[in-house]
């Protein structure tokens, strides 16, 4: 669990302070996540991370059954992006950010949400499991890569909607290449593609549009694409 909470931390810790620093105009710029603000696309993290607390309980009721999903079996195409599940996704996120509605009011509730979501990992015993609002049953680490996805993926859009350069820390990417690359290839498969590492996640998460070239290079790199919505 020690690196997930170390991406977790810094991750949390690069986006808040990129969030302090904002004024009213940039939490009214579009994101690249549509129909989101960038306010709403906060909203949108704010919540995501918020989830942990949830998951742990459910997973702590009675009768949970079903197998064991990992971080990656987590994106699939199924339900979860489904119309109904995308519109409540969207008018959660829309409306926290509506009621916060000041750049003090989300900075603060990112701050407590990140806070909330590391005591929560850190607090955690070996092998605890977790189930998601979307019925998977999983182990509280596999639940805590997909928080670090959120974070991170989702800082990139908030970087590219502000038109700044992606603050992507190492630990979190650590734990991006080992969720979506074979490993240790990274480096190699970010210098045949000509990114950084950050444009290599972009890449990756439908973030910066690929080639044909891209296709192929991720295709005999044995990349598996996650269903991210």
């Amino acid at each position: 669990m020690q690196p997930l909470v170390a991406a977790v931390r810094t991750e949390s810790a690069a986006l808040s302070a990129v969030v302090a620093g904002l004024t009213e105009a940039d939490l009214a710029r579009p994101s690249p996540c549509p129909p989101w603000s960038i306010a709403g696309l906060l909203g949108h993290i704010i919540v995501a991370t918020g989830r942990v607390g949830q998951a742990i309980t459910a997973g702590q009721e009675p009768g949970a059954a079903g197998p064991l999903i990992t971080a990656a079996g987590y994106y699939r195409p199924d339900h979860r992006f489904s119309a109904p599940v995308n519109a409540d996704r969207i008018d959660v996120a829309a409306s926290l950010a509506a009621r916060l509605d000041t750049v003090a009011a989300i900075s603060a509730e990112l701050a407590t949400a990140c806070q909330g979501c590391l005591a929560l990992l850190e607090a955690a015993g070996p092998g605890q499991e977790v189930r998601t609002r979307h019925g998977d049953r999983m182990l509280l680490s596999d639940f805590a890569v997909t928080r670090v996805v959120e974070l991170a993926v989702h800082g990139l859009d908030v970087a590219a909607g502000l038109g700044r350069r992606p603050w992507l820390t190492d630990d979190a990417a650590a734990v991006l290449d080992d969720l979506m690359l074979p490993g240790g290839s990274a480096s190699a498969l970010g210098a045949r593609l000509g990114c950084d590492r950050a444009g290599l996640i972009a890449r990756l998460t439908g973030r910066t549009p690929l080639s044909a070239a891209d296709q192929a290079a991720l295709a005999e790199s044995g990349v598996a694409i996650l269903a991210l919505g």
